[in-house]
């Protein structure tokens, strides 16, 4: 079967947390553009999976296997992909996690701001040469209008004094916002751009793992009215391919519309305090 000619034809997309729910959808619709996607997961055997698919349908798909809450494997992971990726047009941060109860990483640190915004922060730093290199060339960050309820807390960003798990999410997806406003601010002047996205209420499997009690009551009541998948991945696919987001950076998107994000999301001083944070935990943010 010929390799799909459509408009991403010649590019390359990482999406990670693409073995289900709005990431495998995005990485499928990406495919389906022309896009060579490079399916990043924690299971081989599921991102395998997804990649065969996008392969039956005429796509090109690469897989890389990495669990994104371990630093380490951040690092594997770029290392993979600068070696086996020679071009990185869209880096599409997707993966994201939410637990009711506190955990902990191989790193010690908690496991919602690890995943959701220590993962993109790193793993985007460390591809940010390649994605130059490649420019014009995007990046993508899946938010939540969680971010709207967040509160940077910088007092106890781990929750190691006080925990609750939808403090930690909405933190983690405002810190989303805050790192993409200030990745903008420091490629301006460059052909590589950032954007962050609300997805939409999508079902998924999305927390399922250690659910709330209010998410295990109001979820099956609720599961009728949620976007599917493919409709939560439709303004990630618009910001990583609609021709007319080429120039167009540092905003927050919801149904691929720009909308202000919350007030304290463009606070400069708390972005420029949370990236020395953040890159405090990370360490050295070049491959």
């Amino acid at each position: 079967m010929d390799a799909i000619r459509g408009p991403m034809a010649g590019t390359t997309v990482l999406v990670t947390g693409a073995t289900s729910g709005i990431g495998r959808a995005t990485a499928v619709g990406l495919a389906a553009l022309g896009a060579r996607v490079a399916v990043t997961g924690r299971s081989r055997e599921r991102a395998e999976e997804v990649a065969r698919g996008i392969r039956a349908s005429g796509g090109l798909a690469d897989v890389f296997v990495a669990d994104l809450s371990s630093q380490e494997q951040v690092r594997q992971l770029a290392d993979d992909v600068l070696r086996a990726c020679p071009r990185l047009d869209v880096l599409v941060n997707n993966v994201g996690g939410y637990w009711n109860t506190r955990h902990v990483t191989a790193d010690g640190l908690e496991r919602t701001f690890a995943l959701n915004h220590l993962a993109p922060f790193l793993l985007t730093n460390l591809l940010l040469d390649r994605l130059a290199q490649t420019a014009p060339a995007r990046i993508v960050t899946v938010s939540s209008n969680a971010q709207a309820q967040g509160r940077i807390a910088f007092d106890d960003l781990q929750g190691e004094r006080s925990y609750s798990g939808s403090r930690a999410y909405n933190q983690s997806k405002l810190a989303n916002v805050m790192f993409t406003y200030a990745l903008a601010r420091k490629l301006r002047g460059t052909e590589v751009t950032a954007n962050a996205l609300h997805p939409g209420v999508v079902s998924t499997s999305f927390g399922a793992d250690d659910p709330g009690r209010v998410q295990r009551a109001l979820v099956p009541l609720v599961r009728p009215f949620m976007r599917t998948p493919a409709q939560g991945a439709v303004t990630s696919i618009h910001l990583a391919s609609a021709p007319e987001l080429a120039h167009v950076t540092g905003l927050f998107f919801a149904n691929s519309k720009p909308k202000r994000s919350s007030a304290q999301s463009y606070d400069e001083d708390a972005a420029t305090r949370l990236w020395q944070l953040s890159a405090d935990l990370v360490g050295p943010l070049s491959a």
